[in-house]
């Protein structure tokens, strides 16, 4: 008995996790055999095609006759595309279970912390009964939708097979969640006292009760009261989104209901959007494969022997690992765990390691590849190759006006840099050492912009790249650390995926009530200067970054800004760019700022105390936002 209890615990723990890892690799090789694939039979159609070659050909085949057999045999790689999609979706909403079990869904807490800790306990019973009200919703939506297309069959274009069996994602994934939010509402009721219970519930009863109690309520204050009300709850922002949808659509009869489970799986059936798992994918596996060591080697050959020099270093590591990560608080966890030791060792104060690490992780966002460019280019149409071109440049100068602000104080402080000798020698070793780190931006950036992979292509052979380096060229990514990795990557973009989907559902409603036409209108009505416009926007932005996630705001403020920004002349490239450098400063500024959780998480010391020493910091990367906000070419030059 005690065995059965132990195996119904690890089966309950781990449920999802072997789906997402075979899952996560499954789509990772069908991607790259498509790209391996599609290359490897436009090349030999073309050489059967060449009339040169027709003698070598002619006395086994008729040349003509084998080209169309081949070019027509070339559709058998279709099914790729198809089955890497569907199986993309499934792991999705499979991770979103996990997530909601280890709370890791992104969410506002900046009323949450300054709660009474009685008052924090109870407020997860309404955020467990929140998560429940849209997961049963969904599911029994689901379930009906899944029982109309048995009713009505149809397959799906490549793979010929029932669409009812991609579309099973939605009851089984949400009924996943219906059973993790219980599973927490009732820890969480048995940590807590009776009364906090029920005056929690009571509260989540009367938050919904106008809804069902009224009959043509205003759809505008329906859908953004609610946001507001869901996120300072300390909902998770993607159900946040879901959740106020829905309550618009109950109450002000703005879309039929069915159409919101459709949504949940038609907004993420998208193969740019995969490139997200991919590139998290990636920077996952080349981390724990040991690339973050080489890289900081060489950075410190680079710049160590200056004043400051390991900060110096700390910052170059960054910018060479914003090209592998796309993501910031990734960045400042692999090499702040490196380097912020590193520099107290030498002698270097504390919190200024912890603000070099945690400033520098910002342009983790910038530089491609760069997963806030990926959301953006969805949100807004725009093309990711280009939003990526047009990244490098602020990505750089960033980086460079970090180092001078850090030269500086290492210099006023009498931080010298590494004594130890640097020659063309010792640099040349560096370089073939992090060769396999350095080629990562080559494959993905060369294969885009030389025709040869579109970004999602890319992602996924940088993200099996990262895999076989790590697994068997460095060997410091183990088989078991592989499981963690995959079970991470998947459950990260899952969470990012899903905030997609629900932001889906909250910008059609908002496009039905002309939200972002009211918005620009409004402001166009105040002032039609584009140089106002802009700092306005920067302002918001700013702020907005203070408490908000870089790709939460991303995914919700695109739809209202550029239809703005478009009316007054700027190029929506331009503009993806002046919205990811704003907010990666946001990664640095509190009360939300993830950099500067991870860089004290390290330290050990105080967030306040972290904010403070990166004032300086923060000072440059203003700056620079400055330059690039009103100096369009800078981002627009390579393009």
């Amino acid at each position: 008995m005690p065995k059965l209890k132990a195996l119904a615990a690890f089966l309950d723990a781990h449920f999802e996790k072997p789906f997402l890892v075979v899952g996560l690799v499954a789509m990772i090789l069908i991607i790259c055999y498509q790209t391996l694939y599609r290359y490897t039979i436009t090349s030999l159609i073309q050489w059967v095609g060449d009339p040169s070659h027709a003698w070598l050909i002619a006395p086994f085949f008729e040349p003509a006759a084998l080209k169309e057999m081949i070019s027509r045999y070339v559709g058998l790689s279709v099914w790729s595309e198809e089955t890497a999609r569907y199986v993309f979706i499934w792991i999705s909403y499979l991770a979103i279970p996990l997530a909601i079990r280890e709370r890791s869904n992104i969410r506002v807490d900046i009323v949450y912390d300054r709660l009474p800790a009685r008052v924090q306990a109870a407020s997860w019973v309404v955020v467990d009964a929140c998560l429940l009200l849209l997961s049963c919703f969904m599911l029994l939506k689901g379930l009906e939708h899944v029982g109309m297309q048995i009713e009505m069959p149809q397959t799906t274009a490549a793979l010929q097979i029932p669409y009812f069996i991609p579309y099973l994602i939605l009851p089984v994934g949400f009924g996943l969640m219906v059973v993790r939010a219980l599973e927490d509402v009732a820890a969480q009721m048995a940590r807590i006292p009776l009364l906090d219970t029920v005056l929690a519930l009571a509260f989540t009863a009367l938050l919904f009760s106008p809804v069902f109690l009224f009959e043509q309520l205003n759809a505008i204050w329906l859908l953004f009261g609610y946001f507001v009300v869901l996120l300072f709850v300390g909902v998770p922002i993607a159900f946040s989104l879901g959740i106020a949808a829905l309550m618009t659509v109950l109450g002000a009869n703005t879309l039929p209901v069915d159409y919101l489970a459709t949504v949940a799986f038609t907004s993420i059936d998208s193969f740019p959007i995969m490139a997200i798992p991919f590139f998290i994918a990636a920077g996952i596996f080349m981390g724990a494969g040991g690339l973050s060591h080489r890289l900081l080697a060489l950075a410190d050959e680079i710049v160590g022997g200056l004043s400051g020099g390991i900060a110096l270093a700390s910052i170059a590591t960054c910018m060479f690992f914003a090209a592998i990560s796309g993501s910031g608080p990734a960045t400042v966890a692999a090499i702040g765990t490196l380097t912020i030791p590193a520099m107290t060792e030498r002698g270097y104060d504390r919190l200024f390691a912890a603000a070099v690490v945690a400033s520098a992780g910002a342009i983790g966002v910038m530089i491609p590849p760069s997963n806030p460019f990926v959301v953006y280019g969805v949100a807004g149409q725009a093309s990711v190759g280009k939003l990526f071109l047009a990244g490098i440049t602020p990505g750089i100068i960033t980086g460079l006006a970090l180092m001078l602000v850090a030269y500086g104080i290492a210099r006023k402080k009498g931080w010298r840099g590494a004594p130890r000798e640097r020659t063309l020698k010792t640099f040349g070793k560096a370089v073939w050492t992090a060769k396999g780190a350095l080629l990562v931006p080559v494959i993905v950036l060369g294969g885009i912009y030389g025709g040869i992979m579109t970004p999602t292509e890319a992602a996924a052979v940088a993200a099996l790249y990262g895999l076989l380096v790590g697994l068997f060229v460095y060997r410091e990514l183990t088989w078991r650390s592989l499981w963690t990795c995959c079970v991470e990557s998947a459950r990260t973009s899952a969470i990012i995926i899903m905030l997609m989907a629900m932001a889906t559902l909250f910008g059609n409603v908002m496009t039905l009530e002309q939200v972002p036409e009211r918005i620009a209108g409004a402001i166009l009505s105040f002032t039609e200067n584009r140089i106002a416009i802009l700092l306005l926007i920067n302002l918001l932005l700013l702020w907005v970054g203070t408490f908000m996630e870089a790709l939460a705001a991303i995914v919700i403020l695109t739809p209202i800004l550029l239809p703005l920004v478009l009316k007054v002349g700027v190029d929506p490239i331009h503009f993806g760019v002046i919205m990811v450098v704003n907010l990666a400063i946001g990664f640095v500024t509190p009360p939300v700022g993830v950099n500067l959780f991870v860089a004290s998480g390290i330290t050990n010391v105080k967030i306040e105390q972290v904010s403070r020493a990166a004032l300086p910091f923060l000072a440059a990367m203003l700056t620079v936002l400055a330059f690039v906000t009103f100096v369009p070419q800078l981002s627009l030059f390579l393009l």
